[in-house]
């Protein structure tokens, strides 16, 4: 198989296909959903439903004529299957995040996460430390 794939690369038809739309379109193409993957780490406040909905209705037309045109574009199909699946779980987390509560979910954290835990803020430290340092006075 891997010679075949050798003998194949130094053909003509190799050529012809790598100096091609068929390729190198693809191939720019790529930017879509290596863009879409890295925002998947990313908060979901910055989602825009809109614009995931279209770019995820986008590739999955793109993917059907990738499908249909002949001879048929593997690549351009892979590059939109990506997409598509990407900016679907992008949608699903934007759902998530405005409707089903996860908004308040993440607020409520938040806010149990800057509340001092046990009175050890910065105020009642002080008032600690001041404490301290009027008993020592006192005693000497």
């Amino acid at each position: 198989m891997a010679s075949t794939f050798f003998t194949w690369m130094r053909s003509p038809a190799a050529r012809e296909y790598f100096f091609s739309t068929h390729f190198w379109g693809p191939v720019a193409n790529w930017g879509l959903p290596l863009a879409a993957l890295a925002d998947l780490s990313k908060d979901e406040e910055v989602i825009s439903g809109t614009m995931t909905t279209a770019l995820a209705c986008y590739s999955m037309v793109f993917m059907r004529f990738a499908w249909r045109v002949q001879p048929r574009n593997y690549l351009l199909f892979a590059c939109h299957a990506t997409n598509a699946t990407a900016q679907s779980v992008q949608d699903i987390r934007f759902a998530n995040y405005w409707y089903n509560g996860g908004r308040e979910k993440k607020l409520a954290e938040q806010a149990a996460s800057e509340a001092p835990t046990g009175g050890d803020g910065p105020v009642t430290q002080a008032v600690k430390a001041a404490v301290e340092e009027a008993k020592k006075v006192k005693d000497a």
